[in-house]
């Protein structure tokens, strides 16, 4: 059974993804203890429980899984990091994390295919199949009670939900920054 994440706002800088069947909860929001003082730095944090509240801070009581330091002073791609603990991580440029599929491919395509339209954006192994896809619901349709944003994740991958979480940020920073 896939894990079905809502992105509970659909807000690139802060949201929770609570999967349907209370399997995990992630969240992506501002990280206020970036080194640099970056204040356009993100971080994934794997929670414990679902957010009952908007204003939960529970996150600031756990080390974040993944940070994302995008461009300080204008919109660029950064540094992403995954800190292994409070003292020690490993730093990738997202250029090199994410790396265009060719020389003259456009920047949106990032060892992710784009797709039929149905899906924001689509993660295909190397072997061409599905690994996860994110849902954005059109503002012109109604929602009732949920967000109608889904992060689907194929079971097979499970263990890739933070990575995977980080590649859509990114690739949705890319987007809304057209970079």
């Amino acid at each position: 059974m896939p894990f079905t994440f809502e992105d509970r706002t659909g807000n690139l800088h802060s949201s929770d993804f609570d999967d349907i069947y209370d399997r995990m909860f992630l969240r992506v929001t501002p990280y206020s203890h970036a080194a640099s003082g970056n204040k356009n730095t993100l971080a994934v944090y794997v929670m414990g429980c679902r957010s009952t509240r908007r204003k939960d801070t529970r996150h600031l009581e756990r080390h974040p899984s993944v940070v994302l330091e995008f461009g300080e002073t204008r919109p660029g791609l950064g540094t992403i990091r995954f800190p292994q603990s409070p003292s020690s991580s490993i730093s990738i440029p997202m250029h090199t994390y994410l790396r265009k599929t060719t020389f003259f491919g456009g920047s949106l395509s990032r060892k992710f295919k784009a797709s039929d339209g149905r899906h924001e954006w689509t993660c295909l192994s190397e072997e061409g199949y599905m690994v996860a896809h994110y849902d954005l619901r059109p503002s012109c349709m109604a929602a009732y009670g949920v967000s109608g944003n889904t992060l689907t994740i194929h079971e097979a991958y499970s263990n890739l939900c933070v990575d995977i979480l980080a590649s859509l940020t990114i690739m949705r920073y890319i987007a809304e920054h057209q970079l």
